[in-house]
């Protein structure tokens, strides 16, 4: 018969060996879980683009790619440069109720979007008149199936109001409260790049939905500091090749940290997305 001694290494050893298998665990996070609560309602306008099958909203600024498979489905959002944020904004979440019009549908409290595309500035036209986008407007331009949940899409544009929740103790003159992102399921990490850089987009975001800081390690390096791209993408340039992957993100928002360890084997390529098990709160 075994000592208990010798039981409880054993024992230790089969955990230790299970921790190693397992993809993307989280890290204490370096602030508590954020409690959310609503923000007041401002002011703004929406229309639409594209059809019912909102296949015209995959990809865009964000660098999303196909939304029905990376968690966003049709419930999306092109946002005017006020509201984008130079990409930081991408995968933030809106709750959004048509007003004031006669195309508004009665009964619908509001509907949530999330923010994938930028709609750019028009200034050919008068931004009362066509240049919906132009600086400083605060504009949504929805997926056609969005828009239809709040209002008639023969209206072409109807006024909204809009509103994001707020993390404890917020202050609009150190960061925008925002709505916070429900997604099924973990962190999705797609590479690009090649032997010396490399660039993530970072989906499926929950918790504010959005990523102010990211590094990277190798199993071989320590932490590396990515810098913001575009969109939702963080870059490195390092050799990483040959050592698994895992990475250490901050949400825009919240300011809660979390870390994906073992994201990506050490076989890892480009044009790939790996998938974690963990997401923000």
């Amino acid at each position: 018969m075994a000592s208990s001694s010798s039981y409880s290494w054993s024992w230790c050893f089969r955990f230790f060996s299970l921790t190693l298998t397992t993809l993307a665990i989280i890290s204490k996070p370096s602030v508590a879980a954020p409690i959310f609560r609503p923000s007041p309602w401002a002011l703004a306008h929406a229309t639409f683009y594209g059809d019912e099958t909102a296949s015209e909203t995959m990809g865009g600024a964000c660098g999303y790619g196909n939304l029905f498979s990376n968690g966003y489905g049709t419930d999306t959002a092109a946002l005017s440069t006020t509201l984008f944020n130079n990409g930081f904004a991408c995968g933030t979440c809106y709750q959004i109720k048509c007003v004031q019009s006669s195309w508004c549908y009665s009964g619908v409290p509001f509907t949530t979007v999330t923010a994938t595309n930028l709609c750019p500035p028009n200034w050919a036209q008068d931004s009362n008149n066509g240049g919906w986008c132009n600086p400083p407007r605060a504009h949504f331009d929805m997926s056609k199936p969005a828009f239809m949940k709040i209002a008639q899409w023969k209206a072409g544009i109807v006024p909204v109001m809009y509103r994001r929740i707020c993390p404890p103790k917020w202050s609009m003159y150190s960061n925008p409260c925002r709505v916070p992102c429900v997604r099924p399921g973990g962190l999705r990490f797609s590479f690009q790049g090649n032997g010396y850089w490399l660039l993530v987009y970072v989906m499926n975001v929950g918790g504010g939905g959005d990523i102010q800081n990211m590094w990277v390690k190798g199993s071989r390096t320590g932490w590396i500091s990515m810098s913001h791209n575009w969109g939702a993408s963080y870059q490195a340039f390092a050799t990483l090749g040959g050592q698994s992957l895992s990475f250490k993100l901050t949400s825009y928002t919240t300011k809660e940290t979390i870390i994906a360890w073992n994201v990506a084997p050490a076989n890892w390529n480009v044009g790939l997305t790996y998938s974690t098990n963990l997401n923000f709160h």
